[in-house]
């Protein structure tokens, strides 16, 4: 389905093409790339590596497969609904528009969420290494960067992320090529072994999935390809390549470089400060500049590169239910000028500096938060496959529309399971909120449409 077709599907669903349609494969696929952020274990490899047992690599391989079916349930629905909204559209058209409501506000815990923990875990590292600059500072400055650039258009957001692309692969190239060559030399006693992938003697499937829990903060971000729907030059089928591409790019570089990490320093009990335990193996590998180079990559991959794509993600969600008024309709507003949904990109500032000067000393509400908002909104999008293609369309693919969703919901089901007890109470009490909310217009107005 071409982009004509698609903006014609688009209309069949009463809505109207504003978003400009300028973004091709590699776009995408480059946008999906930032997102995940190539080097994200840089940022949490300590957290992974402790809570696997060692096993990091073995997290990573897990978190992708089960990404991978999800991905391809993005891909299924992004064919059958051609429109901005991610998950809040699919579970909306392919269930009913109660899910819909209830899956974008878990999508919107982990959305509107993600812009400030980036924030804050970019400015927590740059304070660490510049004290006299208080963290504010650097939260403002990220925040500044990456409005200015998404309020004049997707174009120039998809140039600034081919940059730093490049930026944050160079320096993944060099940790490997360091790091592999000190594993050859045996650097700090290193030496080849498939203990990080699956060591007998501290396996545990449910301390792996426990692991499995917090890695899959690394993936998020191939889902919000879908946002982009809109804006997608090659149709929805670009959108569905761009999602798994992307995804087993990523997942590929997150195992190796996991891999060699633990291979240079394998005692994950040893950390003094779990924090910067990348960063302390790359200057094991390397030297000091080598520990330097990693951490400052971090930052800006973080606080810039993936803050800047997460803004678009959230700002386009925001615009997809501020359009069909299940949220303030100011929200859709798009600027006559450079075609962006400038008034939530806006918003999402706003929301993104008050949330990071208000958790700047705790990240870890804010991951639990974002992970449990992510998983159930995955649920939420295997459920729509099979409801959508098998119960409405009568289809007769049981791989695509019924095996593949099935075995994703149960893969996803597993890892949400063994989230945090912590990240439950809190994402339940999102959830609850919701309801109480969808069930309230819904009395009120007599409307199952939600109109806000």
């Amino acid at each position: 389905m071409g982009y004509l077709e698609a903006e014609k599907r688009l209309e069949q669903f009463g809505y109207k093409q504003e978003l400009k349609r300028s973004l091709s494969f590699w776009d995408l696929l480059i946008y999906g790339l930032i997102f995940m952020v190539p080097i994200a274990p840089f940022g949490i490899y300590g957290e992974v590596m402790l809570a696997a047992n060692g096993m990091v690599a073995l997290a990573y391989l897990i978190g992708m497969v089960g990404m991978i079916f999800t991905a391809l349930s993005y891909a299924r629905m992004s064919e059958a609904f051609p429109m901005s909204g991610s998950v809040y559209a699919y579970a909306g058209k392919g269930i009913n528009h109660y899910a819909g409501f209830i899956a974008g506000w878990a999508i919107l815990l982990d959305y509107i969420l993600v812009p400030a923990l980036l924030y804050v875990v970019s400015a927590t590292a740059l304070t660490g290494m510049w004290p006299a600059v208080p963290g504010a500072v650097w939260l403002i400055i990220f925040i500044g960067i990456n409005t200015v650039i998404n309020y004049f258009g997707i174009e120039f957001t998809a140039r600034t992320n081919k940059i730093f692309l490049v930026f944050e692969l160079i320096v993944l190239a060099i940790f490997l090529v360091i790091g592999i060559t000190a594993i050859v030399t045996g650097v700090n006693g290193a030496s080849f072994s498939f203990d990080p992938l699956y060591n007998p003697d501290t396996f545990s499937m449910s301390v792996v999935m426990g692991a499995v829990s917090i890695a899959v903060l690394s993936f998020l971000g191939f889902d919000a390809i879908s946002t982009l729907s809109e804006e997608s030059s090659g149709g929805p089928k670009a959108i569905g390549k761009a999602t798994i591409y992307s995804l087993l790019t990523v997942g590929v570089l997150f195992i190796v470089q996991t891999w060699v990490a633990a291979l240079i320093n394998p005692d994950f009990k040893g950390f003094e400060n779990i924090g910067t335990a990348f960063y302390d193996t790359a200057t094991i590998a390397g030297g000091e500049w080598l520990g330097a180079l990693t951490a400052i990559a971090t930052a800006l991959a973080w606080g810039i590169a993936d803050a800047l794509v997460a803004q678009v993600a959230i700002s386009r969600v925001l615009f997809s239910m501020g359009r069909d008024r299940k949220l303030p309709h100011f929200l859709a507003k798009v600027h006559p000028k450079y075609k962006t949904p400038y008034v939530s990109i806006l918003f999402i500032a706003v929301i993104s500096l008050v949330v990071g000067l208000f958790f700047m000393g705790d990240i870890g509400i804010l991951t639990s938060f974002i992970n449990f908002g992510a998983l159930t909104a995955f649920l939420f999008l295997h459920v729509s496959v099979v409801n959508h293609y098998l119960r409405k369309e009568k289809s007769g693919d049981f791989w695509n529309h019924l095996v593949f969703p099935l075995i994703g919901f149960i893969i996803i089901g597993y890892v949400w399971i063994s989230l945090a007890a912590q990240a439950k109470i809190l994402g339940l009490s999102w959830l609850l909120v919701g309801i109480i909310i969808a069930i309230y217009f819904a009395v009120k107005k007599k409307d199952t449409t939600l109109d806000i």
